[in-house]
């Protein structure tokens, strides 16, 4: 087949990505070693396997050149994160958990996908390996989408981070020369909040092993939890604090932080003040945590320090795409059921751990739907979108409405298909919505708060993993390598 790219670097590329999951095998394998737990065989074996099919990859795609231009760096972005889903599955599969292959699969994607959606029903049978393993794809995957987002995505124009680097190109590009450098920056700013989350939860009362586990979960706005109840379990105001502002911490974009670390503290109070985005994400959260403190305290009759505490950590958790739940809002009544299920296709900021649509996108819709309307009253006038007081292009007007298009398209299209698989209208659309945004528990009985995904169909678990990439590639990522002009000159 004569393609207008050579593969040989995206399978390079691809080699190094699985071994380096095949050694990262190894520290929940010593974990479970110095435990006395039988599965380290599974994760030194499974180890062995993934690096050495790595290396083969490497070895036969040697290539003098890893330049990637475009459409391999698209194509790469997919096939990693799937490559990455399969080979980081066979602990799930090999261990005392037994997962089937489709559900090792699906618990892997959801890992790396930040999703938190899980098909393991009772996590006190699993080792603590497997406990850390899953926490550690959520860290993996996280960092993973904002590396993209700054590498990627300005490339399709549909991230809204190629705006951010117009603003702050007096600043970041003089810091940043390099797309290195940024990695570099926010792996330093991704791990060190980890570690400073990890330290407040112990500090509150969680054990050290969970306060890694949740400090993981909370900065890549994942979710998985060590316990069955998530953090209702702990029944910790002071945890739930502690993860509430982490939650929102995450949300913001990561790069922004970056500016702390370089002395520019006077820039980074400013930037976040006049990014329109994050005022506008701030102010969304705390909107619907009255609202929603209201309708506990008037509606559900909470006493108002719970209601508060409650309103707070569960509306972040949805908004921010995390997934934790320190209560079961299904019990809340349906105005809250209703407003957790819109709130999951929010999301954060561009740029931040989140997934969803994301603030910047619903802020562009918006504006261009103003401008539309004031076009149509006064049929002469010239009307301009901007964002954060400057005009934006047209090609991203145009990429932001195809992204919301294919978004609504895919969650037809899949809801449409899981009803098929005989699942009723309120467990398609919420699995289907729940996995599309990443935000992990849906609502109704079966795949809700409390609930599970294990008793899905495998085909259903599937296409739920297939919702999970779509969603925290952005779509177009994995869109644009499926249209007949990708692979032609």
């Amino acid at each position: 087949m004569n393609l207008p790219f050579k593969l040989q670097p995206v399978f390079y590329v691809i080699g190094i990505f699985v071994s380096a999951i095949g050694v990262l095998m190894l520290i929940p394998g010593l974990i479970d070693y110095l435990h006395g737990h039988t599965d380290w065989h599974v994760f030194v074996v499974s180890s062995f396997v993934t690096v050495f099919i790595g290396i083969v990859l490497i070895l036969a795609n040697q290539t003098q050149s890893i330049q990637l231009n475009n459409r391999q760096t698209f194509l790469l972005t997919t096939t990693s994160w799937v490559a990455a889903s399969v080979f980081a599955a066979l602990p799930f599969i090999f261990s005392t958990v037994a997962l089937s292959p489709i559900d090792g699969f699906f618990e892997a994607m959801s890992g790396l996908t930040t999703t938190g959606a899980t098909v393991i029903t009772n996590l006190s049978y699993a080792s603590d390996g497997i406990i850390f393993w899953r926490a550690m794809l959520h860290a993996i995957g996280g960092v993973g989408i904002v590396v993209m987002a700054v590498l990627v995505l300005p490339f399709l124009r549909i991230g809204g981070f190629q705006l951010f680097k117009s603003e702050s190109s007096d600043n970041s590009e003089k810091l940043f020369p390099r797309m290195g450098q940024v990695a570099g920056a926010i792996l330093t700013i991704y791990f060190a909040f980890i570690t400073i989350c990890a330290f407040a939860l112990w500090w509150a009362g969680m054990t050290s092993f969970d306060a890694i586990i949740h400090s993981m979960a909370t900065i890549s706005t994942g979710g998985f939890s060590s316990k069955d109840a998530s953090i209702a379990y702990f029944q910790n105001p002071g945890i739930e604090w502690i993860l509430t502002f982490g939650m929102m911490a995450s949300g913001l974009p990561l790069l922004y932080y970056v500016r702390l670390i370089h002395g520019q503290g006077k820039s980074f109070i400013k930037t976040l003040s006049d990014d329109s985005q994050v005022t506008t994400f701030i102010g969304t959260l705390f909107v619907f945590i009255i609202i929603m403190t209201i309708w506990l305290r008037v509606g559900q009759h909470f006493p108002i320090a719970d209601a508060i505490r409650l309103a707070a950590f569960n509306v972040v958790s949805i908004v921010t795409t995390t997934g934790f739940v320190s209560a079961d809002y299904g019990a809340w009544g349906h105005f809250a059921v209703i407003s957790f299920f819109f709130l999951s296709f929010v999301g954060g900021c561009t740029g931040s751990t989140s997934g969803s649509v994301k603030i910047f996108r619903w802020q562009i819709l918006y504006n261009m739907v103003f401008e539309q309307t004031k076009k149509m009253l006064q049929p002469h006038r010239i009307v301009t979108v901007s964002h954060n007081h400057k005009p934006v292009g047209e090609d991203i007007m145009f990429s932001v409405a195809n992204f919301l298009f294919l978004y609504l398209a895919t969650f037809v299209i899949l809801s449409l298909m899981m009803g098929m698989l005989g699942l009723d209208y309120i467990t398609a659309v919420s699995a289907v919505a729940s996995c599309i945004t990443n935000v992990g528990p849906g609502i109704g009985d079966v795949v809700g708060p409390t609930g599970n995904f294990a008793t899905l169909p495998d085909m259903a678990k599937f296409l739920l993993s297939i919702a999970m990439l779509f969603g925290r590639l952005e779509l177009l990522t994995v869109f644009v390598i499926l249209t007949p002009t990708f692979w032609k000159k």
